[in-house]
């Protein structure tokens, strides 16, 4: 069964959650956070726009983009 996710998570809440997978602010320009994890493989960025709340297509996408880099499923990083 799959997760719902939640419909009032926002920009800082997504950054908080990204934070515990090692990722990193390194700037934010406007209304928008950049965000960097530096692994064996490289480096990923992610841009998360400081929105609250997110749309959840928007989240969805951020999401599915991290999962898919750290390799684990969408439903275990909520």
């Amino acid at each position: 069964m799959v997760a719902k996710l939640s419909r009032n998570f926002s920009g800082r809440d997504l950054v908080k959650l990204l934070s515990r997978y090692g990722y990193e602010v390194v700037r934010q320009n406007g209304s928008h956070i950049r965000l960097t994890l530096k692994d064996k493989k490289g480096s990923h960025h992610i841009t998360i726009p400081n929105h609250d709340p997110l749309k959840i297509g928007t989240l969805s996408a951020i999401l599915n983009e991290v999962s898919s880099y750290l390799g684990i499923p969408k439903d275990d990083l909520t």
